[in-house]
């Protein structure tokens, strides 16, 4: 079987949804299938090399919709070469244009939203969903209705799709959605970390990764932790992640009016083995999200034996609490401050116990082979239809 992942960029700054698809395409290798990547990109990217197939580079591509004039001639040409076409995200020219060279044609294209119908968008950001609303209704709207299967991760991210405009209809899926079991905790993958942290040696850390953006509740982590980190000098935050948006600075100008700057670390965005290190070397991951599909870096911690303290916007929460692998409250300070506090409570054992409850989570829910057993399962039901 051949698979074309359609995304407008592969740049892994752009967090979960580039991850999914190395995860899925690797793994479809691994079971002897073929993988080719569409993206908006402009040839050369050097983050092309992670993707375990061909490339097809159709930029560069226009503005922040990253029109591209070559996608709909180039897939109308290729796509009959693929036994499935799977488009990633919504908002960019990439889905409209999927949808305007394969809405004809019979190979079947699947649509991940990557939580991108979040009710949540559309309050925070009124002005952006009403822009969003003047072409909804020619483009995502269409490309949604007429694909094979528009496939969720969780049945949370399911439901809240729907409620994002009155016009929407979809044939929906949720599907299992993970990662390759992380590398074993070993002496060289926390030395990789924490040579770019020397600070931080011997010391308890609490680990957020991910992108330094307003719906990760970055601020809200920063007011929480500097309203208990008394409790113990040795306690510190890592905030780890890319600063896509020019929000580090202000963040950082938070910690210092809060007296905490010397008790958060900044180590910008981790790869590699640095990246597993600072998993190895947290007591625990937080991420208190006001919107989150499903959260990559959450799977990445629970693969780690790292319990997770998060929000009731990241849509596997319910797994979260009901496998004991972390806490669960709201997306607030005083919520966040409770996550922490929770956390610092527990007896050695209760953390172990913990510890165990999110390997056994990961494994039983959010192993990437079932990520791509559900995947091929779809694409043999479409071939019956």
């Amino acid at each position: 079987m051949l698979i074309a992942h359609i995304l407008p960029s592969m740049d892994p700054r752009g967090g979960g949804p580039m991850e999914g698809v190395l995860q899925l395409a690797t793994q479809l290798r691994a079971w002897g299938h073929s993988n080719e990547a569409v993206t908006l990109d402009a040839p050369g990217q050097t983050y092309f090399a992670l993707f375990p197939g061909e490339v097809h580079a159709l930029g560069p591509s226009r503005g922040g919709y990253r029109y591209n004039a070559k996608l709909v001639p180039w897939l109308r040409r290729e796509a009959h070469r693929y036994d499935a076409v799977i488009v990633n995200g919504l908002w960019q020219y990439h889905s409209f244009g999927a949808w305007r060279a394969l809405g004809q044609m019979d190979v079947p294209y699947y649509v991940f939203p990557h939580g991108m119908l979040d009710p949540w968008f559309r309050r925070t950001y009124p002005l952006k969903h009403l822009k969003k609303w003047l072409y909804w209704p020619w483009a995502d709207y269409r490309a949604l209705r007429d694909a094979r299967a528009v496939l969720f991760t969780s049945e949370e991210e399911r439901r809240l799709a729907g409620t994002s405009f009155s016009l929407y209809s979809a044939r929906e899926r949720v599907v299992a959605f993970g990662i390759a079991a992380p590398p074993a905790d070993t002496v060289q993958l926390r030395e990789a970390f924490l040579s770019t942290c020397p600070e931080l040696r011997d010391q308890r850390l609490l680990l957020f990764l991910g992108r330094l953006h307003e719906k990760k509740g970055c601020d809200l982590l920063i007011r929480a932790f500097a309203s208990l980190v008394k409790s113990d000098p040795r306690l510190k935050l890592v905030m780890a992640g890319p600063d896509q948006t020019g929000w580090a600075g202000a963040l950082q100008e938070l910690a210092r009016s809060l007296g905490v700057s010397d008790r958060i670390a900044w180590p910008g965005m981790l790869c590699g083995n640095a990246k597993w290190g600072a998993f190895h070397s947290a007591e625990a991951f937080v991420l208190p999200s006001h919107q989150e599909n499903f959260g990559i870096a959450v799977v990445e911690a629970l693969g780690c034996g790292v319990p997770v303290l998060i929000s009731t916007k990241v849509n596997i929460w319910r797994e979260i609490e009901a496998g004991g692998a972390g806490f669960v409250e709201s997306d607030d300070v005083d919520g966040t401050r409770r996550l922490f506090e929770r956390w610092l409570s527990l007896d050695p054992a209760a953390k172990r116990l913990m510890r165990t409850s999110a390997v056994r989570l990961f494994d039983r829910q959010f192993n990437v082979e079932a990520m791509a057993h559900d995947f091929l399962k779809l694409t043999n039901e479409g071939a019956g239809q």
